[in-house]
């Protein structure tokens, strides 16, 4: 990071915080200080102290649940205290006040930032919303500075106090755990990022994009030609995979160009197509390079397609039918068992419905997803057999992937028992995204994995990964039959109707604790393009992630 220049904190003198039944009324003073008041309402719950005696004390522990009032006051105290700068006191009002008191006192010092002026909003329960204007300044340059945030009270432990439940979000939400806040020169320049066509990429024209253009910076900034600016960040803390954010610009820095592999048209139909769900993502892929030609989340935070880790449910068969093809455990039209239950590590596997496919051949039992034909397999792997399949063969799961931003690259943990069993229908400590399963569907298109990436390796030099093997042509060419009959005739049949010339597709639902609808997925090629997708809580991946995939792989191919 460049150098800067920190400046003394300046404390307001003000008065206290008068409190008033259910109100707290904050009376302030001096010039560039808001006031604000935070109102409690509903009926006052009930609330109990225990009394214990330790070395002759007596000591009142207050419990049950917080009352309007607590909350409302423990708020008040807080933000109060924050905004007239009394960092002591405001970590003193939280459940941790070393991790708080570093994070405050950082907001004027290290981030510069002053005038604050806090308005909450309707407490919901414990959670205080709250809306923050201030101003950011350095040097002689100066900017607005307006977020959102909230806060949750909670009783502290020992005695039962109603404090502010400390985490790093309540300063800025953006901030996690070892994350800082920080204004002066940035210490990476920025960047312009275009498309595969030379248009730029911007946030705005492309909002699924924004952590995309962070890590792009991160990683091209220092290399790309630019000249940093000023500017207020989040600098990331050292265990963190998110590149740093920057949330406001003092002064504009020479950005670098950095080219992408970005498809505009496919880019902009992914992001409206991700806009129709709450929580979806796609990636769509060059089966043929492993350009990566579109990513899109329809939530800003965090880039689920390329960085999210979620059990892919039965996108995995792909690759556990490629294992048991390599294995003489299943043929594509010989007969293979599909029954309702399937018993193996103390745990009872059921299919969807529990449906049973009788004297049924492998591709029927593929094509309609059925799980006990997988896992009726178990008996007859090893506890690594599908990690080595994974790994050796498609190309996941070992960190190595280098496509110019952060990733995830998937994971296949060894397992044993009902778990190992369960990892072959894409469930147990099975984890993926939409990058990696549309990487699957690209490898079984190409005939080997080609490692997906953003910027292309000749910018930096970079090598990209490779796998130690590809499928043998007998098991590609059952795999392809395999894609092509779900595709057609399968649970994708309906998603992909419409969807011409070479095509192969794997639906998949993934069930996930607490959620009362699974996650949809659905992985797919079409001639040269290759793309997947996951809804969460959506439901069947045939109906939910199908269609946003099928919809893309019908711009091109």
């Amino acid at each position: 990071m460049g150098k800067r220049r920190r400046v003394a904190d300046e404390r307001r003198k003000t008065r206290p915080a008068v409190v008033v039944g259910g109100m707290i009324a904050v009376v302030v003073g001096g010039a560039g200080v808001g006031a604000y008041a935070l109102y409690g309402g509903g009926a006052v719950a009930d609330e109990r102290t225990q009394t214990a005696a330790a070395d002759g004390t007596a000591k009142a522990v207050k419990t049950g649940p917080l009352s309007a009032e607590e909350v409302t006051t423990a708020a008040g105290a807080f933000l109060t205290a924050w905004q007239r700068g009394e960092v002591d006191e405001a970590a003193a009002a939280t459940d941790d006040a070393t991790a708080a008191r570093k994070l405050l006192a950082g907001y004027r010092k290290d981030a510069h930032i002053k005038d604050a002026t806090f308005t909450p909003g309707t407490p919901k329960g414990a959670e205080v919303p709250f809306s923050v204007k201030a101003t950011v300044a350095y040097d002689k340059l100066s900017e607005p500075l307006a977020y959102d945030s909230a806060l949750t009270v909670v009783r502290r432990a020992g005695d039962g106090e109603p404090v502010v439940a400390w985490r790093p979000s309540v300063v800025h939400p953006d901030l996690k755990d070892g994350d800082t806040l920080v204004t002066g020169e940035a210490g990476t320049p920025p960047v312009k990022a275009l498309d595969r066509d030379g248009g730029e990429l911007t946030a705005e024209s492309y909002p699924s994009l924004g952590t995309v253009l962070d890590g792009l910076r991160e990683k091209y900034g220092e290399t790309a030609g630019g000249k940093a600016g000023i500017e207020l960040r989040v600098i990331r803390g050292k265990e963190s995979k998110s590149a740093d954010r920057t949330l406001v610009e003092l002064s504009e820095g020479t950005p670098g160009t950095v080219r992408t592999t970005l498809n505009p048209t496919l880019q902009a139909a992914a992001e409206e197509q991700v806009a129709k769900k709450a929580r979806a993502s796609v990636a769509v892929l060059r089966p043929s390079t492993g350009e990566i030609l579109a990513v899109a989340n329809s939530s800003k935070g965090f880039n689920t397609a390329l960085q999210g880790s979620l059990a892919p449910g039965s996108t995995m068969k792909v690759v556990t039918a490629s294992l048991l093809i390599e294995k003489g455990l299943a043929s594509a039209n010989k007969a293979h068992p599909c029954p309702k239950f399937f018993t193996y590590g103390g745990w009872r596997f059921q299919n969807l419905d529990k449906f049973e496919i009788k004297d049924g051949t492998f591709k029927a039992s593929f094509g309609r997803s059925c799980n006990t034909a997988f896992i009726s397999q178990a008996p007859e792997l090893d506890d690594d057999s599908l990690t080595k399949q994974t790994q050796q063969v498609f190309g996941l799961g070992l960190n190595n992937w280098s496509v110019g931003v952060p990733t995830f690259d998937g994971s296949v943990p060894v397992q044993s028992q009902a778990q190992m069993a369960a990892s072959l229908i894409g469930q147990g400590g099975v984890r993926m995204n939409p990058l990696n399963m549309a990487s699957v569907s690209a490898t079984v298109k190409a005939g080997v994995f080609r490692q997906p990436y953003l910027v292309p390796p000749e910018v930096d030099g970079r090598t990209l990964a490779t796998a130690p093997r590809a499928m043998s042509s007998g098991t590609l060419s059952q795999l392809r039959e395999l894609m092509a009959h779900t595709a057609a005739y399968g649970t994708a049949a309906e998603a992909m109707a419409g969807v011409g010339g070479d095509i192969g597709a794997k639906t998949g639902s993934a069930e996930v604790d607490g959620q009362k609808k699974p996650n949809g997925w659905f992985t797919a090629y079409r001639g040269d393009l290759a793309a997947a997708g996951v809804v969460q809580a959506g439901g069947h991946g045939g109906s939910t992630a199908g269609p946003i995939v099928a919809s893309l792989l019908k711009l091109g191919g």
